[in-house]
């Protein structure tokens, strides 16, 4: 396992030490040993400087040698011998220390006048002086070296561990999860710093793609549910479909009844036999059978699979068609049909796709008025027509769509009923179907405050009509 920096600067100060120490016992050996060597000479200059005063003295110096010796100022612990016979010295003069000497280095020196040696010995405890002061001085100089060393790394310290936990936290927090963009710190050199930069750039490049997963995360989520819609739909579809080929069947197999049920009760009208009030019955039995003839018949168009090729429609049949269907439905619910029948020219458009599309706004309109009271349920279909166009409108009595949802009213899953009560599809069909036949569809409020769906066809030309 690493260590920290500042635990490893340490180690490292402290192994630094011991070459150091190495060296300096290396040094101190080193001039200890040269200044051996240089008190070895000195010792042979002190023998010749006397060996030349007793040369020049003649005889007559063996009186004078020994105050000569004092005026040399010898070191401390210094010894003077001058013999013939080393084992007779003629001369034993020895210098007073304070201290018991015992080495001493020797030098040896000869006499031209007379047969006679000089002898000097220095005490080696001169060297070691004059050796322990160039060892103080290079102590000085590396304990010096070693101080400066030790700021130089208190410094360094100081500046680079806050930048270097800077960029640790920083890890950390990406680590965590957390790939918000980390504060810049001051750093000590260039080289952090780009590497400073690096990282805040690698962070906002993982926001980044982050960002763009979690939207394709989304998009894929949305896409799924738009599939799984899709899927409804088509099921339903196909549903709706076999509903109205069973429609188209049952209303082929209940038309016969009720052609027979019409005709024989207009028979009977005209019998001779029959009083006024079986009459009466016999002519509301007429004219609610042919009523349910022509819900059939509506049925039947509406189910049945045809050929989407404009043709001259007119509006108020579409209305007409639409109501029959809903009547019922709308008496249950106390809503009141008002309408407004202007439009004297036919549309260029499709019958069964025209009342897909009024179906979807009447039921919508259905829909809306529920949270009102039945008094005030009220739909008002209306329509009109102009030099080029023919108008729709359907209006309700209800709340009104909010104006944020109006833009999006057309698009596709867009609803705002409860769930398993739309699929928000209808007034999207509805848009495609009047787009297709070059019309125009809308929204706006009505007069009364509710909503107002609305649609315009192109007139139909008087060549197709």
């Amino acid at each position: 396992m690493a260590r920290p920096l500042r635990e490893q600067f340490a180690l490292w100060a402290l192994v630094l030490m011991v070459p150091i120490g190495a060296i300096m016992t290396f040094a101190f050996v080193a001039a200890y040993r040269v200044q051996i060597d240089h008190v070895e000479l000195e010792a042979a200059a002190w023998a010749q400087t006397i060996a030349a005063h007793i040369d020049a003295t003649g005889s007559e110096g063996d009186a004078r040698l020994l105050p000569f010796l004092k005026a040399l100022a010898l070191p401390d612990g210094s010894r003077v011998l001058t013999f013939v016979d080393p084992r007779t010295p003629l001369l034993n003069y020895e210098v007073p220390s304070s201290d018991r000497l015992n080495a001493s280095a020797p030098g040896n020196a000869r006499t031209k006048t007379r047969p006679l040696t000089v002898e000097v010995n220095l005490p080696m405890t001169l060297a070691a002086d004059r050796a322990q002061e160039n060892y103080n001085l290079t102590l000085g100089i590396s304990g010096f070296a070693t101080l400066v060393l030790l700021i130089m790394q208190a410094v360094f310290l100081r500046r680079w561990l806050p930048a270097l936990a800077s960029l640790e936290r920083s890890a950390e927090q990406v680590g965590a999860g957390d790939l918000r963009q980390p504060k810049r710190a001051r750093m000590p050199s260039r080289e952090l710093e780009h590497l400073q930069d690096a990282f805040r750039d690698m962070v906002a490049n993982l926001r980044a793609a982050r960002e763009a997963i979690d939207r394709q995360m989304e998009e894929e989520r949305r896409i799924r549910l738009e599939v799984e819609s899709l899927q409804q739909q088509v099921i339903r579809q196909e549903r709706l479909a076999a509903i109205g080929v069973l429609v188209s069947g049952i209303a082929h197999e209940l038309n016969n009844p009720l052609q027979t049920i019409s005709g024989f009760s207009e028979l009977l009208q005209h019998d001779a036999r029959m009083d006024d009030r079986t009459r009466r019955d016999l002519a509301l039995i007429h004219q609610e059978s042919a009523r349910a003839s022509a819900i059939i018949r509506n049925l039947s168009r509406f189910g049945r699979q045809q050929e989407s090729r404009p043709a001259p429609v007119h509006l108020a049949d579409v209305v007409a068609s639409i109501i029959e269907l809903r009547q019922r439905r709308l008496a249950e619910q106390g809503v009141r049909v008002e309408r407004d029948e202007r439009a004297t020219r036919p549309a260029r458009a499709v019958f069964t796709e025209l009342q897909q599309v009024v179906l979807n706004f009447v039921i919508n309109a259905e829909q809306a008025m529920r949270v009102c009271s039945p008094a005030d349920r009220r739909i008002v279909l209306r329509t009109f027509d102009d030099d080029s166009r023919v108008h729709l409108e359907v209006e309700d009595s209800g709340p009104g769509v909010a104006p944020e949802d109006e833009t999006k009213l057309f698009q596709p899953f867009f609803t705002t009923k409860p769930v398993g009560e739309g699929t928000g599809l209808g007034l999207s069909v509805s848009y495609g179907i009047i787009h297709s036949l070059g019309g125009e569809i809308g929204y706006r409020a009505g007069a009364s405050g509710g909503a107002l769906f609305h649609f315009s066809l192109p007139v139909a030309s008087e060549i197709e009509s």
